[in-house]
């Protein structure tokens, strides 16, 4: 697989939200990493499937919000709103907020462009916690990049004796969007990934679960300020957790 990385400051120059979309002739996908509470990033995304959508030249979108094997292909495009949710299984506790991700996704869909989810199930990121094959998809280095952003990504509050199944997680989610990407590639069109940007780093996500023969670029798009603090949450979240451990006993 060819990885082209775009760097943001050069792609989002000045105001993310107008800068222009770039030309995607010759590359089968393009993974757009998001911060997933930046508000501007929807906005983005919406604009670059609608983009390539008018040119003619998307062939899909992909996304991490949905489960794999869910998809809009079946819809015409005149579906609403709810059909697409239904579609997609969003209305089964995703988690995920449709007003954030629903115009990049309808704006697919009125193009007659299929979406697809690439995520796993609940049940399937239980497997694979326990998964050991997946130790061995990534070189050493990466492996080890990768569990010590498991770690940074949870404050380095993670017990360690999880972080190796959470590594494995995060392996199999890459690998179930490359294939959702993979399955959708289609000569002279683009896929577009929607997904979080650890997700889409060339030597750790799912550009190293591509074929060799797809063309990929992988675009960051810039850090949000939100003014929340992410590891205080997460350490109530633990503390909560430990609290309903203790008062099951």
């Amino acid at each position: 697989m060819r990885i082209l990385t775009l760097a943001a400051a050069l792609l989002l120059a000045g105001c993310a939200a107008l800068a222009p979309v770039p030309e995607t002739a010759g590359i089968d996908a393009v993974l757009i990493g998001e911060q997933h509470d930046a508000e501007a990033h929807g906005r983005i995304q919406e604009r670059w499937v609608s983009t390539l959508a008018k040119r003619g030249q998307l062939g899909a979108v992909a996304l991490e919000m949905a489960e794999q094997g869910t998809s809009t292909a079946g819809l015409p495009a005149t579906a609403s709103d709810e059909q697409v949710r239904e579609a997609l299984k969003w209305n089964k506790g995703t988690g995920w907020p449709w007003e954030r991700y629903g115009p990049a996704i309808m704006a697919a869909v009125r193009a007659g462009v299929p979406v697809v989810g690439g995520n796993l199930s609940r049940e399937q990121l239980r497997e694979a916690m326990k998964d050991s094959t997946l130790d061995v998809l990534l070189p050493g280095p990466a492996l080890k990049a990768q569990q010590q952003a498991i770690r940074r990504g949870h404050c380095d509050m993670l017990p360690e004796n999880q972080v190796q199944p959470m590594t494995r997680v995060q392996i199999a989610r890459d690998i179930s969007m490359a294939r959702a990407i993979s399955s959708s590639a289609a000569p002279g069109k683009t896929v577009v990934l929607l997904a979080g940007s650890g997700h889409v780093l060339p030597d750790l996500g799912v550009p190293q679960h591509l074929p060799r023969t797809l063309v990929a670029r992988s675009v960051l798009l810039p850090s949000q300020e939100t003014g929340k603090d992410y590891c205080e949450e997460f350490r109530k979240q633990q503390e909560h957790r430990q609290q309903r451990k203790q008062a099951a006993r």
